[in-house]
Parts: structure tokens; sequence; C-alpha cells
């Protein structure tokens, strides 16, 4: 038996994850849950936004399913901990079109595959006036924010994403960054991506490599979102990007992540806890299954996260169960019934 720890945390955070779990206990598979406290609510009842429980739990599991947390003024942020606590350096972010959905964009399937564990999000800020409390006004308060790069870090995250679009039968991979400007940190990751794409160009010519600056992939996922199979990039660039990608097919609703690590795996919508509309039991719950899907390729379980895909685009394509972020008024379990209903009928 398989364990798996989850983690609803505030909002809608809590609403999709009974959706995810109803779609895996719909499924013949040997799974023990065991439920893990984080968030904003955690911290208020517990002092801290993410107990030593939680994290026990999660590494001593196959893989962690994360719901949505609400950010905790002054506290770090428990998924940037809980990343970093698994060592899940690769975050992949899908970007995919399904029929039935109003998007700006048809027939787009890329992957942006993030680096997770440093760049801006390594949380090093330095306030350099120790008065600021006491001196709000003071126009030589000055703070800085310290991005880490490492070579170690770039290439691991690069050959991941060269894998990957091996394993996907991808043709191209690009590289995101802002060398220009950037000229140590991004370059950093500019010279290690090629020095891995002229490693794996000598076993696989067909995949082509070449790289953007962060602003021109911003614009040319709007004027040209087509081209892009696979992109590789740091932390904070991929968080952004991955957002606008959301919004070519349809929004949030519909975007999921895995989090990869050499021995864990961590799964969530990309959407917040959305407290303006927690409680009302309409939350889109597609990027969550999808989720679970991501989780299911993890463990090995192809079969099962192929069918919850199919289950999921043959919903969407009849039209009749639409949430309101899709223009109807369907419920959160609506639409986790009605895939629910179409994996028992395929």
């Amino acid at each position: 038996m398989r364990k798996i720890t989850t983690i609803a945390g505030d909002g809608i955070g809590k609403e999709v994850m009974e959706s995810g779990l109803a779609i895996l206990k719909s499924l013949d598979l040997n799974f023990n849950f065991r439920e893990g406290k984080a968030g904003y609510e955690c911290f208020q009842k517990n002092g801290t936004t993410i107990p030593e429980e939680t994290i026990k739990n999660a590494k001593n599991s196959q893989a962690t399913l994360y719901g949505a947390t609400t950010s905790t003024p002054n506290e770090k942020s428990p998924i940037i901990i809980l990343r970093k606590e698994l060592d899940v350096f690769a975050n992949l972010r899908p970007v995919k079109s399904f029929e039935g959905v109003d998007s700006l964009f048809k027939n787009l399937d890329f992957l942006i595959v993030r680096e997770n564990t440093e760049g801006l999000y390594s949380e090093i800020e330095i306030i350099e006036n120790e008065n600021i409390e006491n001196n709000k006004n003071n126009s030589n308060t000055k703070a800085k924010a310290i991005k880490v790069i490492t070579k170690e870090a770039s290439e691991r995250i690069c050959a991941f994403a060269y894998r990957k679009a091996i394993e996907d039968n991808k043709k191209r991979v690009t590289c995101v960054h802002k060398a220009n400007v950037l000229k140590k940190t991004d370059g950093i990751f500019k010279e290690s991506f090629y020095k891995i794409a002229n490693k794996y160009s000598k076993t696989n010519p067909q995949i082509l490599a070449n790289d953007y600056y962060v602003d021109a992939t911003a614009m040319y996922l709007i004027t040209k979102p087509a081209e892009f199979q696979v992109i590789v990039t740091s932390n904070l660039y991929g968080d952004i990007l991955s957002d606008e990608g959301a919004g070519l097919v349809g929004g949030l609703g519909f975007s999921p992540s895995a989090n990869i690590g050499d021995d864990n795996g961590l799964f969530e919508p990309v959407h917040g806890s959305a407290p303006e509309i927690a409680g009302q039991g309409i939350a889109n719950p597609i990027a969550m299954i999808l989720s679970v899907a991501m989780m299911l390729d993890f463990l090995k379980e192809k079969y099962y996260a192929n069918q919850i895909r199919l289950a999921v685009e043959n919903v969407l394509k009849k039209g009749k169960i639409k949430t309101p972020d899709l223009g109807g008024n369907s419920k959160t379990s609506d639409m986790t019934n009605a895939i629910v209903n179409e994996l028992n009928n395929i």
C-alpha cells in the first residue's frame, strides 16, 4: 500500500482536494491517504504555516497532493518550504488547450520546466535600515533580495528538461533568461543550458535548442505560442510565464503542476486559495484533477493517468457541465461527478 500525504490548505484548496480524492478513490489503486496541515488557518491554530509533522509525513510518503494556501503576513510560504524540504527541484507546468473551452489559442500543448530551489525565491532578503519600523518615511531605507543561481542546479534542471523532451517526443527545448542584463546569474543559467544541450545533441540530434530573453518570451507567448514545446527557466520567470500560459488556454482552472525530485513528488494546482469564492462550491476542480494525473505519472500508473486526462477532455468537449469560470453555473461537485462518471464509462 502506497502512502499519499494530502494537504488541503485554505479556501478552495479544501474543495478541490475533495475532488482530487474522489477521482483517486474511484480508481482501483491501493493508496493510504494521510492528512497534513499547512497554510493560514494552520498558522492561526498552531503558530506555524507548516508543522514539522506535515513535512515528516510528506518525506515518508510516495507522493504529496497539495491544495492551496492563503499567504500569511511575515511568514514563509509553506509550499516553498515544502519544495525545499523535499528537494523537488523541477516544477512542471503544462500548458494545454481543450476542445470545448473558450481560449485565446487552440491546439496548444507545451511544458514549462521551472527550477524550483533557488533564484529570487531563495527568500534571502535584507533591509539595510534597521530602524525601518520606527521610521517608515526614511528615504534612505533600502531592501535587497538576493538571487541565487548555481551551475549545479542549472545543469540539473536543464538535463531534466531534455529528458522530458525525449520522453514526450518534443523537438525543441527553449531556455528563457535575462543574461543580457543579469550577466553573472542568468549568464550561468544560459551557459549551463547550452552545455547540457550540446551533451544531449550527440544522441538526440532531432531536438533543437534555442534561447530567448524573458521579456521577449512573454511577447512570443502571445504572438506565436505554438512555437514552444519545452521551456526551461529559473524560478521567478517560470512562475510568471506559467500564469501567462494559463491565460492562453482558459485560465488557472486548467493549470496543474508537478514538483519532482530524485526521491519525492509534490503535486498541486497552480491557482491559489481564492478566498473570494471559498465555501461556495463553485471552484473549477480540473487543475487539481490534472495534478492527480501528473501524480499518477510519477507513481508509474500511466494507464490511470491517461484515463483521467481522457475523461477530463470528454467532459469538456461535451460542454454540458461548466463551472462559473467557464461561463456556466455548475458546482465543483457537478464537474467532479461528471469526470468520475466518464472514467467509469471509458
